[in-house]
């Protein structure tokens, strides 16, 4: 039997440190190996950019440059975790075209507001004693 301190600092032990890889890879499947482009795959679909994004709209950066070609747009993420596309117009079924993305929070606030949608989180309420108690008994 372990005391609960016991068992904190032996669980404790098994957590990783921050920024650590936990697999390493060794022989051909190793970052620097000669020949691991023969064995490892290329990029996938998702992560080459589509016809209108190779196009240099998103900047300066072009489809050659490797720090653009493993990145996936947030409309491909959005799709891939809600199963949502947000460039599909749920009315018609149409394309549609992203314009802008609103990131700064009194912006953000306005537009919310516009919207009659509540721009302020919902405020957090306190835990309640009584209730830990009878969930800890």
């Amino acid at each position: 039997m372990l005391s609960p301190t016991e068992l904190i600092e032996k669980l404790a032990a098994l957590v990783p440190p921050p920024r650590v890889n936990l697999i390493r890879y060794h022989g051909v499947l190793a970052p620097a190996a000669p020949d691991r482009a023969l064995i490892v795959p290329g990029p996938s679909a998702l992560t080459e950019p589509a016809g209108d994004e190779a196009d240099g709209e998103a900047g300066s950066a072009t489809a050659d440059d490797p720090a653009r070609r493993h990145r996936v747009e947030w409309a491909k993420l959005l799709a891939r975790v809600f199963q949502l596309d947000v460039r599909q117009c749920p009315d018609c079924g149409g394309a549609m075209k992203i314009v802008a993305a609103i990131t700064s929070p009194p912006s953000i606030r306005k537009v919310l507001d516009a919207l009659g949608v509540p721009s302020r989180a919902p405020p957090i309420a306190p835990a309640r004693f009584e209730q830990l108690q009878l969930a800890a008994a």
